[in-house]
């Protein structure tokens, strides 16, 4: 299934994850957009709409009256609202983990790869808020269980990579437990990236999920 299309920035931290809102610009002159190009505006506007104070649980009603199409029109292109929001999981999964395989390749420093992955999570996120709503769990309470499931894996894929990148920093320090150190610390990063997702969703997306960033992870990953 197609989702948003993918974000990549020629540098990871510097256009993390304005993604979202280049999705779906209609063709000058057309009057009907193309079926592609329609589901793109579905997750488009979803996303869009997710940003907004009360959004936590949006109908299929809402959304077709948003874009002034039918609710017939929207399962043309998906066959259930759980199919909308698993492309907007998609766009997250496919723009975060290109930037995380980017800065894996690019960065010889493991200390530094995971300073800079926690960034790029954040950054997506404070950048596309309709997102974290999906991100955070918010917008999927009402939905069905497999789509907060595979939100789950997203942060354990999360961890494992941190962890990857901290037992290499961890030997390169000379730890004589770097496994341990490095499945604790990996722990506490991802929950660390949940928590500030959390806050900024839940403050009406005020608290700046990179607030004060830099000097906790210099305390955190030395």
């Amino acid at each position: 299934m197609s989702a948003l299309p993918q974000a990549q920035p020629q540098d990871p931290e510097a256009d993390s994850a304005g993604v979202a809102a280049e999705a779906s610009a209609p063709v000058p002159g057309r009057k009907r957009p193309k079926p592609g190009e329609r589901r793109v505006q579905i997750l488009q506007t979803l996303a869009a709409m997710l940003e907004q104070p009360g959004a936590e649980r949006i109908t299929t009603a809402a959304l077709a009256a948003r874009l002034e199409v039918s609710e017939a029109a929207l399962y043309r292109h998906f066959a259930s609202k759980a199919q909308m929001f698993e492309g907007l999981i998609e766009f997250i999964e496919g723009s975060v983990f290109t930037l995380v395989n980017q800065i894996a390749e690019r960065e010889p420093v493991p200390a530094q790869q995971v300073r800079r992955i926690t960034a790029v999570l954040l950054q997506f996120g404070e950048k596309n808020p309709g997102m974290v709503r999906v991100m955070v769990g918010d917008a999927l309470v009402f939905e069905h269980e497999r789509l907060n499931a595979r939100m789950n894996q997203f942060f354990e894929r999360v961890e494992s990579q941190l962890r990857v990148c901290l037992r290499a920093a961890a030997e390169a320090a000379g730890s004589p437990t770097p496994t341990v150190e490095a499945q604790a610390l990996a722990s506490a990063l991802t929950a660390l990236v949940v928590g500030r997702l959390q806050r900024y969703a839940r403050s009406g997306f005020k608290r700046l999920p990179t607030e004060h960033l830099d000097p906790a992870l210099a305390r955190l990953v030395q």
